[in-house]
């Protein structure tokens, strides 16, 4: 039976092989892997392949039948953000298991991650931080990630992703003075450590592929984990704003996931940007008014909160939507007459954006129903939303009614994009 090792190496330093690591690569007949990981480890008596791709791997495997000990090469750990996950994916699909099979098998051997190398040269623990990957990710989810957690260590990528670019993103959305810590060439004689503020090492240039952990002490972290917020913790004026048990169900019915990217059109006093911001941790709210006075409610309550992920937008529906990104989810609380458009706008954006809209008027209610027939909504969910609240009057409760609501949820299909 060939025998074949999935090996991590580490940071790339023989030094940081676990003994049982070593132990197997100095016994392999062949090392397959990047060109730097294979020349750094192989010796003279053994077959070399620089091969990257889990495809070319197992091809070069299955094309060597005489090898039978091996060792693939990646580097950190092979259980953190490695290529043996798509390595192991294919195996699974080739031979029926993450295994193997009877003529090949496969062994998996754990390595020393960047992760928990760099909080060692740093002194911290990294059980609490937030990990995040940006090789080929959004801009955004490294603001945010700061934004909602105390501690925060990147991968970087040598493109858009570098060390001097997410500081600056950190400087401009008010996180100068987080505290940053940057490591380069990890486990080599160039080894490099560097500690300053996002504002101070954002005019510095780093290694492409450094790591970083960011320390945000002044996260405020929301105890409250239910939707909704009580009306009077809001802000409010002469603005109209959608109620508590409105705001809840209607922020229920839109299946929100923590990166969303979220429209709230015709925001009023922000309180469903608000509960918006809040749930979509991750990702953006868009608050969308006309109303002066309203736009800077919104403002309050989104500094009130600390939502950092809220923006707010003036300006009417569909025009004031251009140059924001698609939309994954949109609320609708008011149109001024322009649904249709706004429908026509976010479908063009994401085919399969989820809308939630409230109305009140039967007018508006038939021009919703309207516009669902007209665009071919394929899951269709209205609820009648009936609420009373209680009201003291002398030594009475009396219940008091609100206007009747209807909370409209369409969307083209359950797809996600």
């Amino acid at each position: 039976m060939k025998k074949i090792y999935i090996i991590g190496i580490g940071m790339g330093n023989p030094d940081t092989l676990t003994v049982k690591g070593k132990h197997l690569i100095e016994k392999s007949q062949a090392l397959i892997g990047a060109r730097r990981m294979v020349d750094s480890l192989a010796k003279t008596d053994q077959q070399t392949a620089y091969a990257i791709s889990p495809e070319n791997i197992l091809t070069w495997l299955e094309e060597h039948p005489d090898i039978l000990w091996g060792s693939v090469l990646l580097s950190g750990d092979i259980g953190f953000f490695s290529g043996a996950k798509k390595l192991r994916r294919l195996i699974k699909e080739r031979y029926g298991s993450v295994f193997g099979n009877e003529q090949i098998a496969f062994e998996y051997i754990p390595g020393i991650s960047s992760l928990g190398y760099f909080a060692c040269a740093i002194g911290l623990s990294w059980e609490d931080a937030e990990l995040v990957s940006l090789h080929g990710r959004q801009e955004k989810s490294a603001v945010q990630a700061v934004f909602n957690h105390p501690k925060t260590f990147f991968l970087t990528d040598g493109t858009e992703n570098t060390v001097q670019a997410i500081c600056n993103r950190l400087v401009e959305a008010g996180l100068g003075d987080a505290e940053v810590f940057v490591g380069e060439r990890l486990s080599y004689v160039e080894e490099q450590i560097t500690k300053g503020t996002a504002l101070e090492l954002g005019k510095k240039e780093f290694e492409p592929l450094s790591v970083m952990m960011v320390l945000n002490p002044e996260v405020s972290q929301r105890e409250k984990c239910t939707l909704g917020i009580g009306d009077e913790e809001f802000i409010r004026g002469n603005v109209p704003m959608t109620k508590e048990e409105v705001r809840t169900v209607t922020v229920s019915k839109m299946n929100l996931r923590k990166g969303d990217v979220v429209y709230d059109i015709g925001a009023g006093t922000g309180s469903v940007s608000v509960e918006l911001a809040l749930a979509c941790s991750m990702g953006a709210v868009y608050a969308v008014e006309t109303n002066q006075e309203g736009l800077e409610l919104i403002r309050q309550n989104k500094e009130a909160f600390g939502a950092r992920n809220l923006h707010v937008v003036s300006g009417m529906a569909p025009a004031a939507l251009e140059g924001l990104p698609p939309p994954d989810k949109a609320f609708i609380g008011g149109s001024k007459g322009n649904l249709d458009e706004i429908i026509q706008n976010l479908l063009l954006k994401n085919s399969h954006v989820r809308i939630i809209i409230n109305v009140v008027a039967l007018e508006s209610l038939g021009e919703a129903m309207s516009c669902i027939k007209k665009y071919g909504f394929q899951q269709v969910d209205i609820t009648q939303l009936n609420v009373a609240k209680a009201k003291t009057l002398g030594s009475y409760n009396l219940m008091m009614g609100q206007n009747p609501v209807y909370i409209i949820a369409v969307q083209k299909s359950s797809e996600a994009v």
